[in-house]
């Protein structure tokens, strides 16, 4: 893009026009935000939303025998209302990612292992009939959310009974005070535990040697040069990755929690960058994602 050079030929608005359409601008900025947010509202899956997009996101077709036996990624909407010091987001932070992770994501999974596979995708409410339908639900930046009083004893009850929450995408020492003080509303009577690098998660199809980190696109493109995958903005506590859960009676995982790491980057953003594709998505992103989905659908 060229700067533009004004001329003596050119002559300058006066300052009330100026002002005049700046508010014009400004409004035309408030009314598009707006716009974007209620859409997301409606959008019932990833695919719709990549439809709107251009629909650019890779897809396939499930044969007829296998097309009511498929693995959906569902992704959960959430509320952020400022209990945490993050305030109220028009942007809707639980779509962040979305909708080319959950479809590249699903596209992977189809490709490399025998799960059929929904080209669909789904977002859900917590509060939504269906979720008990979807055996796996997924929470993106989960140190911004917040659950509410109606939420709460629906989640308990869905990952009581089999249910598998994965949680990824959040950063630093805050975002995991905040989203510990979330999860004790759904289980006072439950820690989450670091796993340790023998649990079946981290071997059942990929043998993964030590907890994969993986950086926003930008943070691992530059991890190149730098060596640092942990993003530096979200200091202190950002620059380990852990991998802790909450375990049902039984040691079964309910809630699996990916806190400092972006899988979810590694996903959408495969296709952007060589480096960032090659080290992050293929060799840790997608395996450790694909491992978390097989155990939650064989536990």
């Amino acid at each position: 893009m060229e700067a533009n050079h004004r001329t003596s030929a050119q002559p300058v608005p006066r300052p009330q026009v100026v002002r005049w359409e700046l508010r014009i601008l400004l409004s035309i900025a408030v009314l598009t935000l707006l716009g974007l947010c209620f859409r997301g509202l409606t959008q019932q899956s990833a695919r719709e939303f990549d439809k709107e997009a251009g629909g650019t996101a890779p897809t396939w077709k499930v044969e007829e025998p296998f097309k009511k036996d498929v693995f959906t990624f569902a992704r959960i909407k959430y509320s952020v209302d400022g209990t945490h010091g993050l305030g109220k987001d028009p942007e809707l932070r639980w779509r962040i990612d979305a909708p080319d992770s959950d479809l590249n994501f699903s596209f992977r999974l189809q490709q490399v292992t025998s799960i059929k596979v929904n080209p669909e995708g789904k977002f859900l409410s917590i509060t939504d009939k269906e979720l008990f339908d979807y055996p796996f639900i997924y929470i993106v930046e989960a140190g911004r959310l917040t659950f509410t009083a109606e939420e709460v004893p629906i989640l308990r009850r869905y990952l009581l009974n089999g249910g598998f929450l994965m949680c990824d995408d959040f950063w630093g020492d805050d975002d995991w005070q905040n989203f510990s003080e979330e999860l004790a509303k759904v289980f006072p009577d439950r820690k989450a535990i670091d796993l340790p690098m023998d649990h079946p998660i981290f071997h059942c199809v990929f043998d993964i040697k030590e907890k994969p980190q993986v950086p926003g696109v930008d943070w691992g493109i530059r991890s190149e040069f730098t060596g640092i995958t942990y993003e530096r903005r979200h200091n202190p506590g950002a620059e380990e990755a852990h991998y802790r859960a909450i375990l049902d009676d039984k040691g079964r995982i309910m809630v699996m929690i990916c806190h400092n790491t972006d899988l979810g980057d590694g996903w959408e953003r495969e296709g952007e960058n060589e480096y960032y594709f090659r080290e992050f998505s293929e060799k840790k992103a997608y395996p450790m994602g694909i491992n978390i989905v097989f155990y939650a659908m064989t536990h």
